[in-house]
């Protein structure tokens, strides 16, 4: 019996030599010779410190900031648990979202839904709308939209909150990507985001716009994908050419 598994014992060894070793090690020295930048992440600095990957998706939340599209990711743009959503678009939970209790016995927001999205994609880039209720009446002692307020309203079986953009928003800008960790939004996004960084930078919003189309990047080959714009490099641009003081 030795003698039968002596040669597959054998074979077992040199393929684990040879494939789980060698060839790995083989491919991480041609692609540290040939493509260093990404075989070490694509990552991109700014005075001499990372500020991330070009190759993931991150969180921008400051007005003088182009922000990614929304993402579902563990918690939110988690590498660690790349994920959509998985909700069709029936789905009550993705249109009006849901609360949960948090551990202190708080309600949270569980899941922010595409309504809220809306509603805070207009607010920020001072995009017109039509509310059935005063959006004032969901605000919190300091003034801030109250999210929790919002999806219950969004969720009333008897007289549910209707709100609606008076423009076009694009689909990106409220949809997470089945990822979770897309690092680029839509040229059309970034425009409508436009204004508010001019706004936030103090500067002219055509300048804006131009930097927006110097980093377009167009679909690959010419045909394969759409045009597009990595967020991370944007804001990174953004800062360089128009910095905040006192950030």
């Amino acid at each position: 019996m030795l003698k039968e598994l002596g040669p597959g014992f054998r074979l077992m060894l040199v393929f684990t030599v040879l494939t789980g070793l060698l060839y790995p090690a083989a491919m991480t020295g041609v692609s540290e010779l040939i493509f260093p930048k990404q075989a070490n992440g694509s990552l991109v600095t700014m005075n001499d410190k990372v500020v991330g990957s070009s190759l993931i998706g991150q969180n921008f939340s400051k007005p003088e900031y182009f922000h990614p599209r929304p993402s579902a990711a563990g918690s939110g743009y988690d590498a660690t648990a790349s994920s959509g959503s998985n909700l069709g678009p029936t789905s009550a939970k993705l249109l009006r979202g849901t609360t949960k209790m948090d551990d202190k016995k708080n309600e949270v927001v569980d899941f922010d839904g595409l309504n809220l999205r809306i509603v805070h994609y207009c607010i920020d880039n001072d995009i017109p709308y039509e509310s059935s209720m005063p959006l004032d009446q969901f605000k919190d002692a300091k003034g801030e939209l109250d999210d929790v307020k919002l999806i219950k309203a969004f969720n009333d079986d008897k007289t549910p909150l209707v709100f609606a953009a008076k423009a076009p928003i694009p689909s990106d800008a409220v949809t997470a990507s089945s990822s979770g960790l897309d690092p680029h939004i839509s040229p059309a996004n970034a425009e409508v985001q436009s204004g508010r960084i001019a706004k936030a930078r103090n500067v002219p919003v055509d300048q804006v716009k131009q930097l927006i189309t110097r980093y377009t990047e167009k679909a690959d080959l010419g045909f394969l994908g759409e045009p597009r714009v990595n967020v991370l490099m944007l804001n990174v641009a953004v800062d360089q050419r128009f910095p905040v003081l006192n950030k």
